[in-house]
């Protein structure tokens, strides 16, 4: 079974950044698609970014398209999302998760992943 902790998360004014980290507890994690969600009050999980297992794919949402960047260090089982120009729809839990059946492409859909993070908060305030 894969633990998954994140961390990173805070209380940022709009236009700054933020780096979310996530820690694996199994080496299984560097063969896996990862990918990160995140769930505001009163709406559903919804895709930000996914990861391949190299690192060579990844994926976003529309919303943070240009802003975000996602990568994974294998040797350190982590994966980052870099969040840039953040804004305060921005606000939300950010969750990580990894995808067990996925390798060289990656999962938009929450489904589709087999163990999440516990999340940290991001708030983006004006």
């Amino acid at each position: 079974q894969v633990q998954l902790v994140e961390s990173g998360g805070g209380l940022v004014q709009a236009g700054g950044s933020l780096r979310l980290s996530c820690a694996a507890s199994s080496r299984t994690f560097r063969t896996f698609a990862m990918g990160w969600f995140r769930q505001a009050p009163g709406k559903e999980r919804e895709f930000v970014a996914a990861i391949s297992w190299s690192g060579g794919n990844t994926y976003y949402a529309d919303s943070v398209k240009g802003r975000f960047i996602i990568s994974r260090d294998n040797a350190k089982n982590t994966v980052y999302l870099q969040m840039n120009k953040l804004k305060p729809e921005d606000t939300a839990v950010y969750y990580c998760a990894v995808d067990l059946g996925k390798i060289t492409s990656a999962t938009m859909t929450p489904a589709g992943y087999d163990y999440w993070g516990q999340g940290t908060q991001v708030t983006v305030f004006s």
